[in-house]
């Protein structure tokens, strides 16, 4: 039997691009400084690279999973062009007032755990990187023993992250 990968899951908005409220367009997309640096270093320490996102703006009509999945087949060509491959992207494209309740929608644990029956995951030994409770929340629902909170403006003070970090530099050590 294949032994268990370890995973670096990350959400998307926030972490990998600059936060745009219900981003959809390749041309609205900034990358946030770090990280490739982050996912190199990661890859080199045999991480698998999964994107976990919640896409409400699919269930409030603000775009479709065409426009999503346009925007993401562009975002895995830009990390490949860096050198790294994106496993798989998992999102949720529900919001529980408009599409009712589901078990994606972080931060329950769906899209993780999803991703650990999928590539036979070894979960405790996995990481996530999020930027708000919730991505935190679906970590620790799933069975991850780190979850690292980015918050580049240090505004947040409380939290049962491993560490909040202002740079993504600042996993680098811990991987």
């Amino acid at each position: 039997m294949e032994l268990a990968k370890k995973a670096l899951f990350l959400d998307r908005d926030g972490v990998i691009n600059i936060e745009k409220n219900y981003l959809h367009k390749v041309e609205d997309f900034e990358f946030i400084d770090g990280i490739f640096e982050l996912c190199k270093v990661a890859k080199s320490k045999d991480y698998e690279i999964f994107v976990v996102t919640n896409q409400s703006g699919i269930a409030r009509a603000y775009y479709n999973e065409d426009d999503f999945s346009i925007l993401t087949s562009w975002m895995i060509k830009e990390f490949k062009k860096n050198g790294i491959d994106i496993v798989k992207v998992y999102y949720c494209p529900h919001h529980p007032d408009i599409s009712g309740e589901c078990e994606c929608r972080k931060p329950k644990p769906g899209m993780i755990l999803k991703a650990k029956n999928e590539f036979n995951l070894d979960l405790k030994n996995s990481i996530l990187v999020g930027d708000s409770q919730r991505d935190i929340d679906s970590a620790y629902r799933a069975g991850l023993n780190k979850a690292f909170l980015f918050d580049q403006n240090s505004k947040t003070k409380n939290s049962n992250a491993t560490k909040i970090v202002s740079s993504l530099s600042e996993i680098i050590s811990e991987l």
